[in-house]
């Protein structure tokens, strides 16, 4: 058994190699970062840490609207992070302002430098430049905060203290060669199929746009580091999105959206499956023009499963990232009820980024390295109901002091502590009938005559800081009254459903026995990262919503063009 796996890590290790030798930029990178490690060194006050990131994005675009094309780029970047840290890893320039007394000196200006653009081409002299220019700007932004934490008035300590960055295990990894974006990506037939499903939504009366887009990328993200991580993977997608908007009779500009994601263009949906869609959602904007506007509301809800997955990442997800408690100026509302409960003993949440499909669906939140260099792994951060733990990257916090692969950054940006692939599991599962019977009865010991139904979201926002009240606001787009007295569900329009964090997790009472995925995109402090939610639904006891924003424009002088032709 020793002497199979023994042969089999030689194999990947030569393999690893290999592709290294043949990738041109990871050669400059690691050249040009031993020439100025070398040289830090000599400085009065060195370095102990230099970590490069390069993100190399190939990505298409094109949007057709209402049957023509509107839209279509093509872009090529390379974006180069330096990280250069200095003094220790236990006290270092990213140490929290939070624990000295008054203002910082003037001259503490944080840390890191701005994102730099390498050359498309593998001209090293170039590169080298670029990556000599970036690593001075780290380092001279780096070592005027150091100075400025070490000559300010410190707190007394009260607990013991906590390290800035964490040591973890180098790693090696190289992907092979991205595909030829020319066969990746057929830009000719795509025009066409943008145009012929966008051309669909000419038939609908009142409408206001009819969209339909293709986003494609291809990324190579190199990260390098005097530690001796070496990692070059690999990550394709596509995106295909449809959105179209209606003016109801009342005046207000009604949106409806739906989006496909797969790792390759030749993964998504067939034209006539997609096609098909388009028809049943002209049938819902149809139904869009007349829906009542619904009045603020406190209640019982169902949350369906895309609904449910958006609501957990929004008032859940971004509560358990663990950098974000090193702040005082954080809600921090986790930060204490580890191994307490905080959610209903049937429901466990993981984090998953080395998920690569679920029911056979890609996961947008999928990676095998993070963004600081460190191995991607599943994370139970809530078993049976209880707090186990915090999604970490390598900024420690009290008591957990290693990052477990959840460092995440957009292209430029700098790296914290993000989301993956969520999942919430239920143990003590309930099919949709029975999800309405509760809700039914519950609206009617609540003296409710009806309750609601959300079916879809188009995404939502949180707040997790002190300064502003600490709340979430999710964005219904296709909403449902379900009455006590029979009738049939009523389709409303105009809904946000709102509320803060723990008074939401209190109300959770049953989740079905269906997992759906919803998958997009997280903004946060470190730019957009790719994410999926994995939930079923969920049966909420109260719930609270507010009116959405009315968007009004002036109704038109003159018809359609299609209309005047007839």
């Amino acid at each position: 058994m020793l002497k199979t796996v023994s042969a089999w890590c030689f194999a990947l290790f030569c393999a690893s190699v290999n592709a290294q030798v043949a990738d041109p930029l990871i050669k400059v990178m690691e050249e040009e970062m031993a020439r100025e490690w070398g040289q830090l060194q000599k400085a009065q006050q060195p370095p102990y840490f230099l970590s490069y990131r390069v993100t190399d994005n190939r990505s298409f675009r094109l949007r057709g609207s209402l049957g023509s094309l509107v839209d279509e780029n093509k872009d090529r970047t390379r974006t180069l992070n330096a990280s250069v840290r200095v003094g220790d890893y236990t006290f270092d320039d990213s140490h929290p302002m939070d624990d000295f007394d008054g203002d910082m000196p003037f001259d503490f200006m944080g840390r890191g430098a701005r994102a730099q653009t390498l050359p498309e081409e593998d001209d090293p002299l170039a590169i080298q430049f670029a990556m000599w220019q970036q690593t001075q700007s780290a380092y001279r932004s780096a070592l005027s905060s150091y100075k400025a934490l070490k000559n300010a008035p410190k707190k007394e300590e009260a607990k013991k203290p906590v390290s800035d960055f964490s040591k973890e295990e180098p790693a090696v990894f190289f992907d092979g060669p991205l595909p030829a974006a020319a066969t990746f990506f057929n830009v000719s037939d795509w025009r066409q199929k943008v145009k012929r499903l966008s051309a669909v939504f000419l038939s609908v009366p009142e409408i206001v746009d009819g969209d339909v887009g293709i986003h494609v990328d291809l990324d190579r993200k190199y990260f390098i580091s005097t530690e001796g991580t070496r990692i070059a993977q690999n990550r394709t997608s596509a995106y295909l999105s449809v959105s179209a908007s209606i003016r109801a009779e009342d005046g207000d500009i009604v949106p409806l959206h739906m989006s496909y994601y797969a790792t390759t263009p030749a993964d998504l949906p067939a034209e006539e499956l997609v096609r098909k869609d388009i028809e049943a959602l002209k049938v819902k904007l149809a139904k869009m023009r007349t829906a009542p506007v619904a009045e603020p509301y406190t209640g019982p809800a169902i949350l369906y499963a895309r609904a449910a997955g958006v609501f957990f990442h929004e008032i859940f997800g971004h509560r358990v990232e663990g950098q974000r408690l090193k702040s005082k100026y954080d809600g921090q509302t986790f930060k204490d009820k580890v191994n307490e409960l905080v959610l209903p003993k049937t429901l466990s949440v993981v984090f998953d980024p080395t998920l690569r499909n679920f029911n056979q669906q890609p996961l947008n939140g999928y990676y095998q390295f993070d963004d600081e260099g460190v191995k991607a792994r599943k994370v139970t951060v809530v078993e049976s109901g209880v707090l186990k733990t915090f999604l970490m990257s390598r900024t420690p916090i009290e008591n957990f002091g290693s990052s477990n692969g959840h460092g995440r950054a957009e292209a430029g940006a700098s790296v914290v502590t993000r989301q993956s692939n969520l999942i919430i599991e239920n143990k003590k599962v309930v099919d949709m009938a029975s999800l309405r019977k509760m809700l039914i009865a519950e609206c009617k010991k609540q003296d409710k005559k009806y309750g609601y139904l959300f079916m879809d979201v188009m995404g939502g926002f949180t707040n997790t800081g002190r300064v502003m009240p600490n709340a979430f606001n999710i964005f219904p787009t296709e909403v449902y009254r379900i009455y006590t007295d029979g009738r049939p569900d009523e389709l409303v329009r105009g809904v946000d459903l709102i509320g803060t964090p723990l008074a939401m997790f209190a109300e959770i009472q049953a989740a079905d026995d269906k997992a759906e995925v919803f998958t997009g995109f997280c903004g946060a402090e470190s730019g957009s990262v790719p994410v999926t939610a994995i939930s079923p639904s969920l049966f909420v006891k109260r719930i609270e919503t507010q009116k959405k924003m009315v968007t009004q424009v002036e109704k038109p002088l003159l018809e359609k063009p299609a209309d005047s032709n007839k």
